[in-house]
């Protein structure tokens, strides 16, 4: 379905696969950063959490995508050079807007943490001709420094971070968080924010018929918004908005049922061992299925096998 996400270095970070490289804020941090771990968040959409200390001034050149940035720890000694009076406000919770296509000047003086979504250009005006049906030069993205947003810190410290970015089971929940918080900037900073998004009913019986069987079908495989909504024939924004509408949950949220389900079954029946069951349903080891289905059932699978007898 996906190609890996990202390969672990012997050491305490990570070694990007070459396709980050196509991001100029990725390109300038990779230089004097600690890349922690790096992901995709589907529809060409990648995430990198960076540690860095250092005294340095960053350009970032004319880049292709637009940059979400939340500041986890760290970060006052950080100033955005505008003009003759630099700004100032960086800290834990504070967010930047990095519009594609705009150069900017950084003085970075101490430790920070941060997380950084990179929407490539592409993708972004795929989402504004779907969400609304104008040319997507219509909508543009001011640049925004040191300001609070409840929903971007809330979804990356409790929907992003942790997740585990390279294994299969949670390329969905990755791939709905990556569409969440792209519809937030279209929501709430894009410049045509007044024409609201287009209003559509739930999927229809045959769709959604259909999305439940491949999701069946493919439980042991990473899965993706993207996945299913090729499925639906529906853009990953409009399934995602549509498939919550009809079943009540979001579309990770089903998956990650149906998987927990799956298991609970095979559990049932000793045939298999739990580490068999595991890899059967889509989770990179038996410790992985552990602790999502310790979450889901409050039973550990050994113990929950013992029970179900």
């Amino acid at each position: 379905m996906s190609e890996p996400l990202a390969t672990e270095c012997a050491g305490s970070g990570f070694q990007p696969n070459g396709r980050y490289q196509k991001f100029e804020v990725f390109n300038q941090l990779i230089g004097d950063a600690n890349l922690l771990r790096a992901g995709d968040f589907g529809d060409g959409i990648s995430a990198a959490h960076w540690r860095r200390k250092a005294h340095v001034t960053t350009r970032y050149t004319d880049p292709d995508h637009h940059t979400i940035s939340l500041y986890i720890n760290g970060g006052t000694g950080i100033q955005r050079q505008l003009g003759p009076d630099p700004v100032t406000g960086g800290g834990p919770g504070r967010c930047c807007l990095m519009p594609a296509f705009m150069t900017s000047d950084w003085l970075v003086q101490g430790e920070v943490e941060l997380f950084h979504l990179y929407i490539p250009h592409a993708a972004w005006e795929r989402a504004v001709v779907e969400a609304f049906d104008i040319e997507p030069n219509a909508v543009e993205v001011p640049e925004k420094t040191f300001f609070l947003d409840p929903l971007i810190e809330q979804t990356v410290r409790q929907a992003m971070l942790p997740l585990d970015w390279n294994v299969p089971a949670d390329r969905m929940a990755m791939s709905n968080a990556g569409q969440l918080l792209m519809g937030h900037m279209l929501r709430s900073y894009s410049t045509r924010r007044d024409l609201g998004f287009a209003v559509r009913g739930g999927l229809s019986p045959v769709v959604k018929r259909r999305v439940f069987d491949f999701v069946e079908a493919h439980l042991d495989q990473p899965l993706t918004i993207e996945d299913l909504a090729d499925v639906a024939d529906l853009s990953a924004y409009h399934f995602a908005r549509m498939f919550r509408k009809t079943v009540g949950e979001a579309p990770h949220k089903f998956v990650l049922r149906q998987r927990i389900e799956r298991a609970m079954e095979m559990l049932r029946d000793d045939r298999a061992s739990v580490a068999e069951i595991a890899l059967a349903t889509g989770f990179s080891s038996q410790a992985h299925l552990t602790t999502r289905f310790s979450h889901f059932t409050g039973l550990t699978p050994a113990k929950y096998r013992n029970v179900a007898r």
